[in-house]
């Protein structure tokens, strides 16, 4: 099954104006009107797709455009460089949908596709930092609250915050320095805030597997961040 994506579909890219003559509506915008029946799973969309349902292909990228496309920026830090991922992603996944298994959640199939991509690039491209601060490609602060990743707040000074900025500084560098799995496993747990068992569909590893990426990263941050401690 061919894939064919337009400019207007590219993920990160943001949806039509609401008015917007001719403008699909969403499944959001079904479920909120009066008497409309109960969207498809992503299952049966994935059937309808298989049989040559073009639209039912077209509401799994509305679907997932959004998190795919902010599961790899989170992973290279460049807003153009991830919609090139995430739309290579969706090409790949849509061209070998026969191949997905029902007995698994198509969101983790397709996250697993997008981090596999995403994994293989900063391999070959060898980046080597995660920004705490959203896209500096973002086009409008919504943009950036959704690139960012979140240091919760729990009341500091403005002393304090600076300090916790700073250490996120830190922090992000050396993520960094951490090895492509190690980085997955970290982003989808402590950032992402994902369970074992879907961290470990999401990257084809068993769940033990996950927690010895996630300990072994924990040991080599400790090991990068010691110099904070000493500095005490």
């Amino acid at each position: 099954m061919a894939a064919n994506i337009s400019a207007s579909q590219r993920p990160g890219k943001r949806p039509n104006r609401p008015n917007a003559p001719g403008r699909r509506i969403s499944v959001t915008e079904r479920a909120r009107q009066p008497d409309a029946p109960d969207p498809p799973d992503d299952k049966e969309l994935v059937a309808r797709a298989l049989k040559g349902d073009e639209r039912a292909l077209a509401e799994l990228l509305e679907r997932f455009r959004r998190p795919v496309f902010s599961l790899i920026y989170r992973m290279v830090r460049d807003r153009e460089l991830a919609e090139d991922l995430a739309q290579e992603s969706f090409v790949k996944a849509f061209n070998n949908l026969d191949s997905y298994k029902p007995s698994y959640r198509f969101s983790s199939w397709i996250f697993k596709i997008a981090n596999n991509h995403a994994i293989d690039h900063l391999r070959r491209a060898r980046l080597k930092t995660v920004s705490i601060h959203g896209s500096p490609h973002a086009t409008d602060t919504q943009r950036e609250q959704e690139t960012r990743i979140v240091l919760e707040s729990t009341g500091e000074t403005p002393e304090q915050e600076m300090m916790a900025l700073e250490l996120g500084s830190e922090i992000e560098v050396a993520i960094g320095h951490l090895r492509a799995e190690y980085r997955t496993a970290v982003i989808l747990r402590h950032i992402e805030s994902r369970p074992y068992e879907e961290i470990a569909e999401i990257m084809g590893v068993p769940i033990g597997t996950v927690k010895t990426f996630l300990h072994r990263a924990r040991a080599e941050l400790r090991e990068h961040l010691a110099h904070l401690r000493e500095e005490r």
